[in-house]
C-alpha cells in the first residue's frame, strides 16, 4: 500500500473547514490581514458561534459576553483566537471512526497541544502558537489510516497488541509506512506551512533526522508527558527518563526539568473544545 492510495480517497479526509487552512497559513505571516481574517471567521457560522461559545466559557472569564468575532479578536487578540477558531475546526472536522476512540483521541491531541505550547514558552526557537496547531494535528496521520483504511488501521493495533512491536514498526509491517509520513502527505496536499508537515514527520525520533526541526523537538517533549500522563507516571519518574538531549534540541533550557510538575498538570484546554 502507498500513502497515495489514503489520499486519493477524498470523501474520506477529514473535512476541515477552508477558513481553518487559511488561518494555520496565516500563521507564519506577521502581515497577516487581522480584519480580513475576523470577517472569513465571521463567514462561517458553525465555526463562528462555536468560538463565541468558548471565548464566552468560564475558562477565559471575560467580564461581558462577547457577541462578535471582531469583539473577540479586540478582547482576546488574534493570536488567541486563532488558536481558538483552528482547534474548533479541527475537532469538528471528524465525528465518528470505525476502530477509534474519536473523543479520546481529540482529547490527547488537544492535550499535546497544550504542551506543546507550554514547552515552546521555555524556547527561544519555537512560537507558541505554532507550536499548539503542531500538536493538535501531531497525529493526524493515524486518523486518517482509520479513516481510509480502517481494516489495515485495526490490524496494525492486533500486531502492536500480539507482538513487542512499537506502532511505526507494526505499520511499516502491514501498510509500509508510518502514520507520521502519512499525515505530513496529508498536510502537504492541503498546503499548510511546510514546518508543520515536517515536525509531524520527524516527532517520534527527531534526533535521526539530519534537518531536525525545533518544532519537532517540541513536539517529541510534549508526546512524552502526555505519555506520562497517560501512565500515571509519578514527577520523579518523569524526570529520570525526561529526554534532555531532545530538550536541548528544542531550545528549552536545562533548569525546564525542576517544572516538569507544572507540565503534569496541564490539561487539554477550554471545556466543550472537543465536544
Amino acid at each position: 500500500m502507498e500513502i497515495k492510495d489514503l489520499l486519493g480517497q477524498t470523501s474520506k479526509l477529514p473535512n476541515v473547514p477552508e477558513v481553518v487552512r487559511y488561518l494555520i497559513q496565516a500563521l507564519n505571516n506577521p502581515d497577516a490581514d487581522y480584519s480580513d481574517i475576523a470577517k472569513k471567521v465571521s463567514e462561517d457560522q458553525t465555526l463562528s458561534l462555536k468560538t463565541l461559545r468558548l471565548v464566552n466559557s468560564a475558562y477565559f472569564g471575560l467580564s461581558r459576553k462577547i457577541s462578535s468575532i471582531d469583539e473577540a479578536t479586540i478582547m482576546l487578540g488574534m493570536g488567541r483566537l486563532k488558536i481558538l477558531v483552528i482547534a474548533s475546526g479541527f475537532s469538528n472536522s471528524v465525528v465518528s471512526v470505525e476502530g477509534l476512540d474519536i473523543k479520546k483521541f481529540w482529547s490527547e491531541s488537544f492535550r499535546v497541544a497544550a504542551l506543546a505550547r507550554w514547552f515552546a514558552s521555555k524556547s527561544d526557537d519555537v512560537d507558541p502558537d505554532i507550536a499548539f496547531t503542531a500538536g493538535l494535528i501531531h497525529n493526524i496521520g493515524r486518523l486518517l489510516l482509520h479513516l481510509a483504511a480502517p481494516k489495515r488501521a485495526k490490524a496494525i493495533q492486533t500486531l502492536i497488541e500480539d507482538s513487542d512491536l512499537s506502532r511505526s514498526e507494526a505499520e511499516i509491517e502491514r501498510v509500509g509506512f508510518t502514520s507520521p509520513e502519512a499525515g505530513k502527505a496529508l498536510l502537504d496536499m492541503w498546503n499548510f506551512p511546510a514546518e508543520l508537515g515536517e515536525a509531524v514527520k520527524q516527532h517520534k525520533k527527531p534526533l535521526s533526522h539530519d534537518d531536525l526541526l525545533p518544532l519537532s523537538a517540541i513536539l517529541h517533549l510534549a508526546c512524552y508527558i502526555n505519555a506520562c500522563i497517560r501512565e500515571a507516571r509519578n514527577e520523579e519518574s518523569v524526570k529520570e527518563s525526561y529526554p534532555i538531549v531532545v530538550a536541548t534540541a528544542a531550545g528549552v533550557a536545562p533548569e525546564t526539568i525542576g517544572q516538569l510538575g507544572e507540565a503534569l498538570m496541564l490539561r487539554s484546554g477550554p471545556g466543550g473544545l472537543t465536544e
